[in-house]
């Protein structure tokens, strides 16, 4: 039973980086509205958590604060996000996706869902239903993980 789990973990770590990689070759190549692969996901993540905090989305994303905020200033003068003061800690900024940012989100992300569409197309219904159930297994194992562990650093 090891060699499998120690086989298995091996797919995921060459897997998971080649097809992120793809993603992301796909998505500079369109450059929907002009969008980073950095701020698309900031998008979504202000999108996911409305008046998410600048730590939290710098937890997130993975950059420091300063840099945070400077893609925060970036897309902030594009119109595309709203800062406001928390309304129980003035010290504290919150982010909220403006209308235009939510387009311009829905549009980046249907462009690479239609690329991932084309890339599946031609699959079986047998591996569509395979890939399908990895992908929720994946998401069990791993989102809820990442979830969990987001909301410890939030509130801390």
């Amino acid at each position: 039973m090891l060699k499998i789990v120690q086989e298995t973990a091996q797919q995921v770590l060459e897997i998971v980086p080649a097809l992120m990689h793809t993603i992301r070759a796909e998505f500079r190549s369109q450059r929907s509205g002009d969008l980073s692969v950095a701020q698309f996901r900031t998008l979504a993540y202000i999108k996911n958590n409305d008046g998410a905090s600048l730590s939290s989305l710098a937890t997130h994303i993975g950059l420091t604060l300063p840099s945070m905020s400077k893609l925060i200033d970036g897309l902030v003068s594009r119109g595309l996000v709203t800062r406001s003061a928390d309304q129980e800690d003035r010290r504290k900024i919150c982010l909220c996706l403006t209308v235009t940012g939510k387009d311009e989100l829905e549009s980046a992300y249907e462009h690479t869902q239609a690329f991932l569409v084309s890339k599946i197309s031609d699959l079986t219904k047998e591996d569509l239903d395979t890939v399908s159930r990895s992908m929720q297994i994946l998401r069990g194992l791993f989102v809820i993980d990442h979830l969990e562990n987001s909301t410890l650093k939030i509130k801390k």
